[in-house]
């Protein structure tokens, strides 16, 4: 398997699997789907703005790599992208549920900490604790496969003042660590406070951030809907 994929890469990848779990009605997805995905402002770091042609030429880049592959049939002339990263006859990467919730998490998130990906991992397969998060990740660890020699995630160091280690996946770039460094390197005291969200301690901003992700799922539901009442007036 290619590993060092860039971050859009990485976004289209991990749109895929997450659409396949929450909205398997409305997958495969069409390009206005995925973009919409792509684009999020919830449950996506950082916030991509990205045109369709660019995520087209993703898609292509990603099809000649064999990690997505284009579905058309007669009835629609909407081409239709479904991901061959894993769990198919495609691909020799095989998850569990937990698994592929961390894995999907990672690649549209970046690096996260058992805690956060116990909660954001909910809506693709809930974890009942954290031991069972941190053992998913272990197991993570451990599997040498998909072209990686130094498994699938790995621990990164704890940031000062932090109390739980990130952990990232193993599939990126070079550019893509830059990227995530970036985010998080502070350049001065004030503007680190500034960007350190407030104690969640009511799970407020977790709900609200459940919440946008529905709205904004459907949307994209009612514009795969229209798309194929337009083939229909056609």
């Amino acid at each position: 398997m290619e590993t060092g994929l860039s971050l859009n890469q990485l976004r289209v990848i991990g749109c895929l699997i997450e659409k396949e779990i929450t909205t398997p009605d409305q997958y495969p997805l069409s390009l206005n789907a995925l973009t919409a995905a792509c684009n999020q402002k919830s449950n996506r770091e950082p916030v991509l703005d990205l045109e369709e042609i660019c995520v087209q030429e993703i898609l292509d880049e990603l099809k000649k790599l064999h990690l997505v592959r284009e579905e058309s049939s007669f009835s629609s002339r909407v081409a239709k992208y479904k991901h061959r990263f894993c769990n198919t006859e495609f691909s020799e990467l095989k998850f569990s549920d937990h698994e592929l919730a961390i894995i999907c998490v990672l690649f549209l998130r970046g690096p996260q900490t058992p805690g956060e990906l116990r909660l954001r991992c909910g809506r693709l397969s809930e974890f009942d604790d954290i031991e069972t998060v941190e053992r998913t990740l272990a197991d993570l660890m451990e599997r040498h496969e998909g072209g990686l020699d130094a498994g699938l995630v790995r621990r990164l160091e704890r940031e000062p003042g932090k109390r739980e280690c990130r952990y990232a996946h193993c599939f990126g770039s070079d550019e893509v660590e830059a990227v995530f460094e970036s985010a998080n390197a502070p350049t001065s005291t004030v503007t680190a406070a500034v960007s350190t969200p407030a104690k969640d301690i009511d799970g407020t901003q977790e709900r609200l951030a459940a919440l946008e992700a529905e709205v904004l799922e459907l949307r994209q539901q009612m514009a795969t809907l229209k798309s194929e009442f337009d083939e229909l007036l056609n």
